[in-house]
């Protein structure tokens, strides 16, 4: 079982009640959060970058300024027009909403931001290289369910540090108002150690790492010669 799921068992769920009110009162973007990252692992050459599952393009509009084009995908026609929204006055964007494996690359950086366990991972690895230019880098940020003890020990770490980070983002206390139009979920089933053997054998060389929040991170880039 999960410790996210024992939680909600302990003292008839009171813990878990009392930590989602804390983290309530003081929310953070998780997948937001990981911008940075991107950011400082940008590659070299920057003419066109695809940010798959774009969502409400937070991610398309921060690339904007590095990239020659930057484009956003998403199958989701809600996400599609709140992106759309956000990135019109961005002249080199543009929201996409077919079939981000046969959009016409290459590209110099590919990103997916809690999307990779919304597609077919056996696949998926297989087509964002097929996308990226040489020299070209793939950044995704994940979730896999937690299955082995290194796992549990990061749902541990990102428990505890959660409402912390959360504190230090946002100290005031929320206090409701209008909000965004929700993402898409779904909860990932292929696991960490899975997920990097199906990375490895496309993508060799890849770093794959867990971070707090949640989520684990996956770098590559490829090689110039191929």
């Amino acid at each position: 079982m999960a410790l996210r799921d024992l939680t909600r068992s302990v003292a008839g769920g009171a813990l878990s009640s009392g930590m989602a009110r804390l983290n309530a009162r003081h929310p953070w973007s998780h997948n937001d959060h990981f911008h940075r990252w991107i950011l400082d692992h940008l590659p070299v050459q920057r003419r066109a970058a695809l940010d798959v599952g774009c969502g409400q393009g937070g991610l398309v509009a921060t690339l904007a300024p590095y990239f020659g084009e930057v484009v956003g995908n998403d199958v989701d026609a809600t996400m599609r027009v709140a992106a759309s929204q956000l990135c019109s006055g961005l002249a080199n964007v543009r929201i996409d909403g077919g079939d981000w494996s046969r959009l016409d690359g290459p590209f110099d950086l590919v990103t997916m931001v809690a999307v990779l366990h919304h597609l077919e991972v056996g696949r998926a690895p297989e087509e964002v290289r097929g996308l990226l230019s040489p020299g070209g880098r793939f950044l995704a940020v994940g979730l896999a369910p937690p299955t082995s003890i290194a796992d549990h020990a990061w749902d541990v770490a990102s428990i505890v540090t959660n409402p912390v980070i959360g504190f230090i983002k946002h100290p005031r206390a929320n206090r409701g108002g209008p909000q965004p139009p929700p993402y898409p979920v779904q909860d990932p089933t292929t696991t960490y150690d899975d997920l990097r053997r199906h990375v490895a054998a496309v993508m060799p060389g890849a770093r794959m790492r867990h971070r707090l929040g949640f989520r684990h991170t996956i770098e590559w880039t490829k090689p110039a010669d191929r």
